[in-house]
């Protein structure tokens, strides 16, 4: 008679050869996805570019800031800001293998986890698990810009709605959130992904890209109230690798806010940057899809990122996308003009403009995926007269 032990390992060894295949299948067809989905054009300009939100041996991350410099290198980006958990020491500066390195820490609060950064003085009465309200307020007391780190996740959301409101900054899209995702999907997310990553480890990453409607609607909802940053978070901890996030995705800092190349003093360069991501006029863009340099959104005021109800936003696309390939998609106060590149401000509110392109899918066919995506703009009353 075949025991029951038996059974069960054939059953264990048929599933894992199905896992294999399917898996090797997913991996013929990445080495078939080709990026980026839009080129450039020769006049394209160079933007700053870098990597926001990531963790080194100094927490739980399995890479040194040395490492870490090193993979962004190799990705072609600027700058790092690194935001260990909880690791409240000053560090200055610097540049290592030709990356400026940025120093800013991720806070366990009792009520979710909180990003800081760009801080002119040291943060004051810090320590894990300290009440939320009482780290958003250190930091804007140090000078520093606090980012609600992947706020309506699964695993560690924000939960308190007072000290939410106080908040300036939003991780609107978040890697690691992505990667969660996917391990709560393991058929239809994680092992597509994990077989596209064995010949294509971008392309890996950017199956992990698939956006839920939460995030989008919570930052909406708060941004309402005040005006708020947009933040694309890498959230890297070196798996995936640091340097397929770093190929996949960047903010980017637009020429008039910081022109490229970052100065050669680390502290100085650091500060521009610093102020640069928390001035609303950075952009995150799905790099493995294309760079950004000559996105425009015309319109509005471009400095404090204000219009009233009833102008009208253009988007200008950078790039040579094709015919069909790119959509432009509105949430809150506006709605999209027939001629799908216009948005029509409708009521006093915010509204969020973001590009979205075909990309290379699970199989081998495309899905829409996010590729720029700016800061909010805040929707003013019409004026007197008008």
């Amino acid at each position: 008679m075949k025991t029951a032990a038996g059974k069960g390992g054939r059953a264990a060894l048929g599933l894992a050869v199905l896992v294999l295949g399917v898996a090797g299948f997913f991996a013929l067809s990445a080495s078939f996805a080709t990026y980026p989905v839009v080129l450039p054009k020769e006049d394209a300009p160079r933007w700053v570019r870098g990597a926001f939100h990531v963790h080194t041996t100094r927490s739980d991350g399995r890479g040194t800031p040395e490492a870490v410099a090193a993979a962004a290198r190799a990705a072609g980006l600027d700058f790092v800001v690194l935001t260990d958990h909880n690791d409240f020491a000053p560090r200055e500066p610097a540049f290592v293998h030709g990356v400026l390195l940025v120093h800013g820490v991720e806070i366990s609060t009792s009520h979710g986890h909180l990003v800081a950064f760009g801080m002119a003085r040291p943060l004051e009465g810090m320590r894990a698990w300290m009440p939320p309200g009482d780290a958003v307020r250190a930091v804007e007391a140090a000078g520093g810009t606090a980012v609600l780190a992947h706020p309506v996740q699964k695993r560690n959301p924000w939960k308190d709605d007072a000290s939410a409101k106080e908040a300036p900054g939003f991780e609107l899209y978040s890697a690691d959130t992505f990667f969660r995702h996917a391990v709560r999907n393991p058929f239809s997310r994680l092992l597509p992904a994990v077989g596209a990553s064995l010949t294509n480890a971008v392309h890996g990453v950017m199956l992990l890209v698939a956006p839920e409607p939460e995030p989008m609607a919570r930052f909406l909802e708060l941004s309402r109230e005040r005006p708020r940053l947009a933040f694309c978070a890498h959230d890297a901890h070196g798996l995936p690798p640091y340097g397929a996030v770093f190929a996949s995705l960047a903010m980017y800092l637009p020429s008039e806010t910081l022109p490229f190349p970052l100065p050669e003093d680390a502290k100085d360069a650091a500060g521009r940057v610093s102020r640069a991501l928390g001035s609303g006029q950075a952009l995150c863009a799905f790099r493995a899809l294309g760079e950004p340099g000559g996105f425009v959104l015309e319109g509005m005021d471009a400095v404090r990122r204000e219009a009233r109800e009833g102008d009208r936003l253009t988007v200008r696309l950078p790039g040579l996308p094709e015919a069909d390939s790119a959509r432009v998609r509105v949430w809150g106060s506006g709605r999209l003009g027939a001629d799908g590149r216009s948005v029509e401000l409708t009521e006093p509110g915010v509204v969020q403009v973001e590009v979205w392109v075909r990309a290379p899918g699970r199989f081998f066919g495309t899905e829409w995926r996010p590729w720029l995506v700016p800061g909010p703009v805040r929707v003013l009353p019409r004026g007197p007269g008008i």
